[in-house]
């Protein structure tokens, strides 16, 4: 049954509003998914405050040129999906890595950062940093290890001299 031309317009408005709030876009094929496997796909996705949208290729054509996106979906092979991250621009594709790893029907073609279209090897770069959570341990790591070696070292001097002292006690 064809989509009215009320239901096509509020379709492309709803992703135009979406592609307005996202920080990334993994564009992915989905061709030969199971329904299972999707639903879990949906599932992590929407954990990490992403989410997983299908709509017709010419109805994302229309969205991205009002939006100033210079991309024609017709040109990507398959079933494509948008896989929007709305809190960070690593954590989408990151998920959806993780995920093709175990399950071959779904590929990443590519994404959009800052509204500018990055190819597949950069969505899979961005997949393969660490998350935000990482960094940010690693950064205090980094920030703590000087202090907390000046403390080491200062402990290893009172330390020997309690050493020292014991022995001459003994002695």
């Amino acid at each position: 049954m064809p989509i009215s031309k009320q239901k096509k317009e509020e379709i492309v408005k709803e992703i135009g509003e979406k592609l307005g709030r996202q920080k990334a876009v993994v564009f992915a094929d989905f061709t030969g998914l199971k329904v299972k496997d999707l639903s879990a796909l949906k599932t992590k996705l929407r954990a990490i405050g992403s989410e997983f949208k299908v709509a017709k290729k010419t109805l994302m054509k229309v969205a991205f040129k009002e939006k100033g996106i210079d991309l024609d979906p017709k040109s990507m092979a398959g079933e494509i999906a948008l896989v929007m991250g709305y809190n960070d621009e690593v954590s989408s594709a990151k998920t959806v890595y993780e995920f093709s790893k175990t399950n071959q029907n779904i590929k990443i073609l590519g994404g959009l950062l800052e509204n500018k279209l990055i190819g597949t090897e950069m969505v899979l770069k961005l997949a393969k940093l660490p998350s935000k959570l990482e960094l940010q341990a690693k950064l205090v790591g980094t920030l703590s290890a000087p202090s907390r070696n000046f403390v080491s070292v200062l402990q290893c001097n009172i330390r020997g001299l309690v050493t020292v002292l014991s022995k001459i006690k003994t002695a």
